[in-house]
């Protein structure tokens, strides 16, 4: 199989969503556990621009959180506001599927690359701008908190939200370049 079967959306969803299914579980990791990995998750899958990998997605995510939760997981998180979970990875998705565009991956196409990396952490923002707004104003469970109060304790949360993404999206990254320069290094020549 050559590198363009293997990045072709038959095969690599399969990564994806093994990488969703042994991250989620534990959203913040820990010593034991890596970050989640499901906002990287949506982003890689917006590459394909397949809807119904991304409807999939969302439902294995419902699935996995139900399946945690049963297994003693805190059901914290699910509240009225878990429904926002849908804009929030279709952002992710969305901004994958407009990063597709930039399918040359030679170290002349550097600018875009970071592009690329810039939208995913502006995506990630906006993500968390969504799931974490709507869940203050939705769940419930902050009625006497002010905004002020609120802004102070997501400030804790907004770097390790949008760092394990940008983790993600570089490893991510760095995997495809290699992938893609494979080929080129085992038949001796050069990439440009």
């Amino acid at each position: 199989m050559n590198i363009k079967q293997w990045l072709h959306a038959e095969y690599l969803p399969i990564a994806l969503i093994a990488l969703m299914a042994l991250t989620r579980f534990h959203h913040f990791g820990d010593v034991l556990h890596l970050p989640d990995a499901s906002l990287a998750v949506f982003f890689f899958a917006g590459f394909y621009r397949k809807k119904a990998l991304l409807g999939f997605l969302l439902a294995l995510a419902a699935l996995i959180d139900t399946i945690a939760i049963e297994n003693g997981t805190s059901g914290w998180c699910v509240s009225p506001a878990y429904v926002f979970l849908i804009p929030t990875y279709t952002v992710m998705w969305l901004a994958g599927r407009y990063c597709a565009t930039f399918k040359a991956m030679k170290i002349a196409e550097l600018t875009k690359s970071v592009g690329l990396l810039t939208l995913a952490a502006s995506a990630a923002s906006a993500a968390f701008a969504i799931s974490n707004g709507s869940f203050y104003l939705f769940s419930g469970r902050y009625a006497d908190l002010s905004w002020g109060q609120y802004f102070s304790r997501i400030a804790q949360y907004y770097p390790s939200y949008v760092g394990a993404t940008l983790i993600y999206g570089v490893a991510g990254y760095v995997i495809v370049k290699l992938i893609k320069l494979l080929p080129e290094l085992q038949s001796g020549h050069k990439p440009v």
